[in-house]
Protein backbone atom coordinates (compact mmCIF):
# COMPACT_ATOMS: atom_id res chain seq x y z
CA UNK A 1 0.00 0.00 0.00
CA UNK A 2 1.08 3.68 -0.47
CA UNK A 3 -0.58 6.67 1.39
CA UNK A 4 -0.75 10.05 -0.20
CA UNK A 5 -0.59 13.00 2.08
CA UNK A 6 -0.02 16.28 2.93
CA UNK A 7 1.75 17.52 6.71
CA UNK A 8 -1.06 18.07 9.09
CA UNK A 9 -3.58 17.56 6.84
CA UNK A 10 -6.56 15.00 7.66
CA UNK A 11 -4.59 12.21 5.84
CA UNK A 12 -2.25 12.27 9.25
CA UNK A 13 -5.25 9.93 10.36
CA UNK A 14 -4.40 7.15 8.87
CA UNK A 15 -0.98 7.67 8.74
CA UNK A 16 -0.98 7.06 12.27
CA UNK A 17 -2.94 4.11 12.25
CA UNK A 18 -1.02 2.66 9.63
CA UNK A 19 2.23 2.85 11.94
CA UNK A 20 -0.24 2.04 14.59
CA UNK A 21 -0.89 -1.02 13.37
CA UNK A 22 2.73 -1.68 11.80
CA UNK A 23 0.83 -2.25 8.42
CA UNK A 24 3.20 -3.04 5.30
CA UNK A 25 3.32 0.36 3.80
CA UNK A 26 5.24 3.39 1.74
CA UNK A 27 4.08 7.08 1.92
CA UNK A 28 4.76 10.08 -0.64
CA UNK A 29 4.10 13.96 0.89
CA UNK A 30 1.83 15.68 -1.96
CA UNK A 31 1.91 19.86 -2.62
CA UNK A 32 -1.65 20.22 -2.47
CA UNK A 33 -1.09 23.88 -4.23
CA UNK A 34 1.07 22.24 -6.60
CA UNK A 35 -0.63 19.34 -7.04
CA UNK A 36 2.22 17.53 -6.99
CA UNK A 37 4.03 14.30 -5.29
CA UNK A 38 7.12 14.88 -3.79
CA UNK A 39 8.58 12.71 -6.77
CA UNK A 40 7.29 15.62 -9.26
CA UNK A 41 4.14 13.09 -10.98
CA UNK A 42 0.77 15.30 -11.40
CA UNK A 43 -1.46 14.59 -8.32
CA UNK A 44 -4.61 15.07 -10.09
CA UNK A 45 -3.86 11.96 -12.50
CA UNK A 46 -3.29 10.02 -9.41
CA UNK A 47 -6.46 11.09 -7.38
CA UNK A 48 -8.57 13.53 -9.97
CA UNK A 49 -10.11 14.41 -6.59
CA UNK A 50 -6.98 16.58 -6.15
CA UNK A 51 -7.23 15.81 -2.27
CA UNK A 52 -5.80 13.93 0.43
CA UNK A 53 -5.51 10.97 1.94
CA UNK A 54 -5.16 8.51 -1.06
CA UNK A 55 -4.56 4.91 -0.47
CA UNK A 56 -3.03 3.09 -3.34
CA UNK A 57 -3.22 -0.85 -3.25
CA UNK A 58 -0.78 -3.00 -4.28
CA UNK A 59 -3.19 -3.66 -7.06
CA UNK A 60 -3.13 -0.34 -8.43
CA UNK A 61 -6.89 0.42 -7.06
CA UNK A 62 -7.27 4.05 -5.04
CA UNK A 63 -9.34 4.20 -2.35
CA UNK A 64 -9.56 8.03 -1.36
CA UNK A 65 -12.37 9.90 1.99
CA UNK A 66 -10.61 9.72 5.14
CA UNK A 67 -12.98 7.86 6.88
CA UNK A 68 -13.29 5.02 4.43
CA UNK A 69 -9.70 4.74 4.17
CA UNK A 70 -9.70 4.48 8.07
CA UNK A 71 -12.83 1.80 8.05
CA UNK A 72 -10.54 -0.44 5.44
CA UNK A 73 -7.40 -0.02 7.48
CA UNK A 74 -9.13 -1.24 10.74
CA UNK A 75 -10.85 -4.10 8.81
CA UNK A 76 -8.11 -4.88 7.22
CA UNK A 77 -5.77 -5.04 10.49
CA UNK A 78 -7.55 -8.16 11.69
CA UNK A 79 -7.98 -6.91 15.51
CA UNK A 80 -11.50 -6.28 16.57
CA UNK A 81 -10.01 -3.55 19.43
CA UNK A 82 -9.16 -0.63 17.21
CA UNK A 83 -12.33 -1.58 14.76
CA UNK A 84 -14.56 -4.41 16.37
CA UNK A 85 -15.99 -6.75 13.67
CA UNK A 86 -19.33 -6.91 12.29
CA UNK A 87 -22.19 -7.68 14.47
CA UNK A 88 -20.11 -6.18 17.50
CA UNK A 89 -22.26 -3.35 18.32
CA UNK A 90 -19.10 -1.05 19.32
CA UNK A 91 -18.06 -0.82 15.70
CA UNK A 92 -20.77 0.74 15.59
CA UNK A 93 -19.79 3.27 18.20
CA UNK A 94 -16.65 3.73 16.49
CA UNK A 95 -18.26 4.43 13.47
CA UNK A 96 -20.70 6.83 14.49
CA UNK A 97 -17.55 8.42 16.50
CA UNK A 98 -15.32 8.74 12.79
CA UNK A 99 -18.71 10.04 11.23
CA UNK A 100 -19.05 12.71 13.53
CA UNK A 101 -15.62 13.81 13.30
CA UNK A 102 -15.85 13.79 9.38
CA UNK A 103 -18.94 15.59 8.85
CA UNK A 104 -19.50 17.60 12.04
CA UNK A 105 -15.78 18.57 12.77
CA UNK A 106 -13.37 18.59 9.76
CA UNK A 107 -15.65 20.15 7.81
CA UNK A 108 -16.79 23.04 9.98
CA UNK A 109 -12.65 24.11 9.69
CA UNK A 110 -13.03 24.54 5.82
CA UNK A 111 -13.83 28.64 5.88
CA UNK A 112 -10.58 29.12 8.49
CA UNK A 113 -8.39 27.61 5.87
CA UNK A 114 -9.94 29.34 3.20
CA UNK A 115 -8.22 32.93 2.65
CA UNK A 116 -11.21 34.02 0.97
CA UNK A 117 -13.50 33.94 3.83
CA UNK A 118 -14.43 36.76 6.12
CA UNK A 119 -13.55 37.14 9.02
CA UNK A 120 -17.66 37.44 9.74
CA UNK A 121 -17.47 34.14 8.65
CA UNK A 122 -14.40 32.47 10.47
CA UNK A 123 -15.97 34.15 13.66
CA UNK A 124 -18.93 31.98 12.96
CA UNK A 125 -17.81 28.46 12.24
CA UNK A 126 -15.18 29.34 15.04
CA UNK A 127 -18.20 29.53 17.15
CA UNK A 128 -19.81 26.49 15.61
CA UNK A 129 -16.09 24.23 16.23
CA UNK A 130 -16.74 25.75 19.68
CA UNK A 131 -19.44 23.75 20.85
CA UNK A 132 -18.66 20.33 18.73
CA UNK A 133 -15.51 20.69 20.84
CA UNK A 134 -18.00 21.09 23.94
CA UNK A 135 -19.47 17.77 23.07
CA UNK A 136 -16.08 16.10 22.80
CA UNK A 137 -14.95 16.76 25.91
CA UNK A 138 -17.86 16.05 27.80
CA UNK A 139 -18.21 12.32 26.02
CA UNK A 140 -14.35 11.97 26.46
CA UNK A 141 -13.94 12.58 30.16
CA UNK A 142 -10.96 11.64 32.04
CA UNK A 143 -10.61 8.96 28.28
CA UNK A 144 -7.88 7.99 28.33
CA UNK A 145 -9.42 7.75 24.65
CA UNK A 146 -12.74 8.29 22.99
CA UNK A 147 -14.07 4.85 23.29
CA UNK A 148 -12.82 4.37 26.74
CA UNK A 149 -9.17 2.50 27.78
CA UNK A 150 -8.94 1.09 24.18
CA UNK A 151 -7.42 3.72 20.81
CA UNK A 152 -9.77 3.59 18.28
CA UNK A 153 -10.08 4.60 14.74
CA UNK A 154 -11.36 8.01 15.60
CA UNK A 155 -8.82 8.83 18.18
CA UNK A 156 -6.04 9.41 15.30
CA UNK A 157 -8.96 11.48 13.45
CA UNK A 158 -9.46 13.67 16.75
CA UNK A 159 -5.74 14.04 17.43
CA UNK A 160 -5.80 16.05 13.61
CA UNK A 161 -8.70 17.86 14.40
CA UNK A 162 -7.32 19.24 18.09
CA UNK A 163 -4.40 19.80 16.11
CA UNK A 164 -5.90 22.30 14.15
CA UNK A 165 -7.88 23.67 16.48
CA UNK A 166 -4.82 23.92 19.03
CA UNK A 167 -3.13 26.54 16.50
CA UNK A 168 -6.43 28.07 15.01
CA UNK A 169 -8.62 28.81 18.38
CA UNK A 170 -7.15 27.52 20.87
CA UNK A 171 -7.58 24.67 23.24
CA UNK A 172 -7.85 26.41 26.48
CA UNK A 173 -11.51 25.87 26.82
CA UNK A 174 -11.42 22.11 27.07
CA UNK A 175 -8.57 20.50 29.46
CA UNK A 176 -9.56 17.17 28.59
CA UNK A 177 -8.87 17.81 24.90
CA UNK A 178 -5.35 18.98 25.81
CA UNK A 179 -4.99 16.15 28.00
CA UNK A 180 -5.66 13.40 25.00
CA UNK A 181 -3.39 15.65 22.81
CA UNK A 182 -0.62 15.22 25.14
CA UNK A 183 -1.55 11.60 25.30
CA UNK A 184 -1.29 10.72 21.91
CA UNK A 185 1.60 12.59 21.80
CA UNK A 186 3.54 10.26 23.64
CA UNK A 187 2.29 7.01 21.40
CA UNK A 188 5.05 6.21 18.90
CA UNK A 189 2.80 5.79 16.06
CA UNK A 190 1.92 9.45 16.48
CA UNK A 191 5.88 10.67 17.26
CA UNK A 192 6.68 8.49 13.86
CA UNK A 193 4.31 10.10 11.64
CA UNK A 194 4.75 13.44 13.12
CA UNK A 195 8.72 12.88 12.44
CA UNK A 196 7.78 11.64 8.81
CA UNK A 197 5.65 14.88 7.75
CA UNK A 198 7.89 17.33 9.77
CA UNK A 199 6.04 18.24 12.24
CA UNK A 200 7.66 16.93 15.53
CA UNK A 201 10.16 19.61 16.43
CA UNK A 202 7.05 21.96 15.61
CA UNK A 203 5.13 19.88 18.26
CA UNK A 204 7.22 19.40 20.97
CA UNK A 205 7.64 23.24 20.93
CA UNK A 206 4.36 24.05 21.36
Amino acid sequence: MKLYYAPGACSQAPHIILHELGLSHSSERVDLRAKQTESGLSYTEINRKGAVPALEMDNGELMTENAVILQYLGDRSGLGEILPPVGNFSRYRVLEWLNFITTELHKSFGPLFNPAASEETKGLFIDLIGKKLDYVERELGDGPFLMGDTLTLPDAYLFVITGWAEKMIGLDRWPNLIAFRERMMQRESVRIVLQAEGLLQEESAG
